[in-house]
């Protein structure tokens, strides 16, 4: 019989971004299941698993709901006697840590994809930090999506260095290059939607719009930049998660229709982010920055903060620029450079693509998540 292996997470939508591939490699030696909320919003029809387990995860913490769910899925390691477990983002890294010990599971794992505590303060600081550093106590297989993040986790007392790792060259789970695929006709065909003239400097912003991700900072770098430069365009993907754009009002050089458009949410980034001819990444805090090997297998230059986790992502110099965290000055200053040079922007976007090839494709980091389980499991 093969061996079993339970992936968990608390929505869908993780899964199915980060984990469909891997579970269709694994597939081949093993029968993967998956324990989320189905509840949740996410379209997980796409995965492919030998079972499906609901249980009522929340993503905030509730004592009384937390305890449930503990126990529901206590109640399913029991009755399913998994030979491994494997949980994404911190609640259901705690839930599932809990559940697998007390059901005497041998190989607990749980993957760090980023510290929402980085940028906290105070108490609420403490109690996420303690999350995570329980969930590196009671699981004995910690993976973590980026070296830098690592030695962050390692600095700060969560994990050691002898008990964590990072699976190839890192990310959850790399890029499909077919996706990311850049082709002169699907540009041509969205700046032709986008309205956007053949003069125009597109610099795009992809993921969750909330002042962690540096979107103020963005801001007001492109307000000093649009004066003097008509030619610049801002074009913002995603969700407003902090309601940011209605934000947008009180810089007056920004107006949308003219240099600034927000796409909102694309389930098909690999599309509409070849519009843009500059990716920026100005985060506070990032666990690794998937959308940056995206962009960069677009063949789109990348400006990214120096903050731990994205540097795992880019190459100074090589495949874009860095600015500091929360600084508009360095931020404005890398904008300019890339707005004025086009021969350094094509080369940036030459060399991301090329190292993404070399490092950060999807069947790579599949075939290292397959790797990992045949040494745990063998």
């Amino acid at each position: 019989m093969k061996k079993k292996i339970c992936f968990v997470t608390s929505v869908p939508q993780t899964a199915v971004s980060f984990l469909t591939n891997h579970i269709r490699g694994l597939l081949n030696e093993y029968d993967v299941y998956l324990a989320t909320n189905i509840n949740s919003i996410g379209d997980i029809s796409q995965i492919q698993v030998m079972g499906l387990f609901h249980f009522d995860v929340q993503r905030d913490i509730h004592f009384v709901k937390d305890i449930k769910s503990v126990e529901q899925l206590y109640s399913y390691f029991m009755r399913m006697k998994f030979d491994a477990v494997h949980s994404v983002t911190p609640k259901a890294g705690l839930i599932t840590a809990i559940a697998a010990k007390l059901a005497g599971i041998k190989h607990r794992t749980h993957i760090f994809t980023g510290q929402v505590w980085a940028t906290r303060h105070g108490i609420m600081r403490s109690l996420l930090k303690t999350i995570d550093k329980v969930i590196a106590h009671l699981d004995n297989h910690i993976l973590v999506d980026g070296e830098s993040q690592r030695q962050f986790l390692i600095k700060n007392g969560v994990v050691s260095n002898e008990k964590s790792r990072v699976l190839g060259a890192g990310s959850i789970s790399g890029v499909n290059t077919e996706a990311y695929n850049p082709s002169p006709e699907t540009r041509e065909q969205m700046r032709n939607e986008l309205s956007l003239s053949p003069d125009k400097v597109v610099f795009a912003f992809s993921g969750r719009a909330n002042r962690d991700k540096g979107i103020y900072e963005l801001y007001e770098a492109f307000n000093n930049i649009a004066p003097n430069h008509p030619e610049a365009f801002l074009l913002l993907f995603g969700w407003d998660e902090g309601n940011c754009i209605q934000e947008i009002s009180k810089y007056p050089n920004i107006v949308d229709g003219v240099n600034f458009h927000f796409y909102g949410f694309t389930p098909t980034p690999g599309i509409q982010l070849q519009a843009s001819d500059v990716f920026l990444m100005p985060s506070y805090r990032e666990g690794f920055g998937s959308s940056v090997i995206e962009a960069s297998c677009l063949g789109l230059p990348v400006i990214c903060s120096d903050a731990y986790g994205i540097m795992d992502a880019m190459e100074e110099g090589v495949t874009g620029l860095r600015c500091k965290v929360a600084d508009t000055r360095s931020l404005q200053a890398a904008m300019e450079t890339l707005l004025n040079n086009k021969e350094l922007r094509e080369q940036l976007g030459a060399n991301g693509r090329k190292m993404v090839f070399e490092k950060f494709k999807g069947d790579v980091i599949t075939a290292e998540w397959v790797k990992f389980y045949k040494n745990i499991l063998q």
